[in-house]
């Protein structure tokens, strides 16, 4: 599950805003943001509705009644009930179930992996300097995360949970050793739970190639070729790199990812239609070449 609870969004439905006669209505997931009623915008949805505003045709946004776990949320967008976009990280099994728009909206960021560990470790992860060393160690992941299939394919021993608050408990506990989160995470988790003893692990990193993409249902090809059009607009102009940067710019920086020991994964989730070839999609932190 992304947390992927800091990429929320409040569309103009959700402020009580009635769309434009004529406009098409893409629902997708309620976020935590417009539960609360907020009224915040953030990533996912900021960027869909600029790629759709570039699409040629007029959409207008709107979020489920009720926040959903991601397994209702994949099954309600393919059974094509009441979700007609959704953001994920990408596997096989998902291209194959739903149409996938293959332009990652996070540049890959979510590949890109720091520990969140308990302060009274950081000497012991301070000192690790092989991937054998961190195998040997119990990860915590999501039990419905593709990131959990990705660890244990690589050797890693994981463990899993479904209650996102309690995953931090089971780390604070010591039931976990570490909690391996996307940079665009870890940051505000480190803060957020300072106070019951947990921080970033000092040197280290993980990192496979994985992407977030939209997904429509299988045979919603006008709106995934809008949203592939609109995307496409904001990638040739420059404004998809100048959003990434405005939401990700500074985690990325303080995460100092060229200067860390990155364990390199293997990922085989990984389509063989994932455009790893377009290097313009794809974050590379500086100093490093991948």
């Amino acid at each position: 599950m992304f947390d992927r609870r800091r990429f929320i969004l409040g569309s103009a439905l959700a402020l009580g805003i009635t769309p434009a006669r004529g406009a098409t209505l893409v629902r997708h997931p309620q976020s935590e943001a417009e539960g609360h009623g907020d009224g915040a915008e953030h990533y996912p949805v900021r960027l869909l509705r600029m790629a759709l505003a570039r699409s040629g045709h007029d959409y207008a946004l709107q979020p489920t009644a009720v926040m959903m776990r991601q397994n209702r949320a994949l099954a309600e967008l393919q059974a094509g009930r009441v979700v007609d976009v959704l953001w994920t990280m990408t596997s096989q099994t998902r291209e194959r179930d739903l149409l996938p728009v293959r332009i990652p909206l996070d540049m890959g960021l979510i590949g890109w992996r720091l520990l969140l560990i308990r302060r009274s470790d950081a000497e012991r992860f301070g000192v690790i300097r092989q991937a054998a060393e961190l195998q040997a160690l119990d990860a915590l992941q999501g039990h419905d995360w593709p990131d959990t299939d990705i660890l244990r394919a690589n050797h890693y021993k994981v463990q899993t949970a479904s209650d996102y608050a309690g995953m931090f408990k089971m780390l604070e506990s010591g039931r976990v050793d570490y909690f391996p989160r996307a940079v665009f995470e870890v940051w505000h988790e480190a803060a957020a739970f300072a106070q019951q003893g947990l921080m970033v692990a000092p040197g280290l990193a993980l990192h496979y190639p994985s992407a977030f993409y939209f997904f429509v249902k299988k045979s919603n090809t006008a709106l995934a070729a809008a949203i592939q059009r609109g995307l496409e607009s904001m990638l040739a102009d420059g404004s998809y790199v100048r959003l990434f940067q405005e939401y990700f710019g500074e985690m990325a920086a303080r995460s100092t990812l060229g200067a860390r020991r990155v364990f390199e994964l293997r990922n085989p989730l990984l389509s063989a239609a994932t455009p790893l070839d377009r290097r313009e999609l794809w974050f590379r932190p500086p100093g490093r070449s991948r």
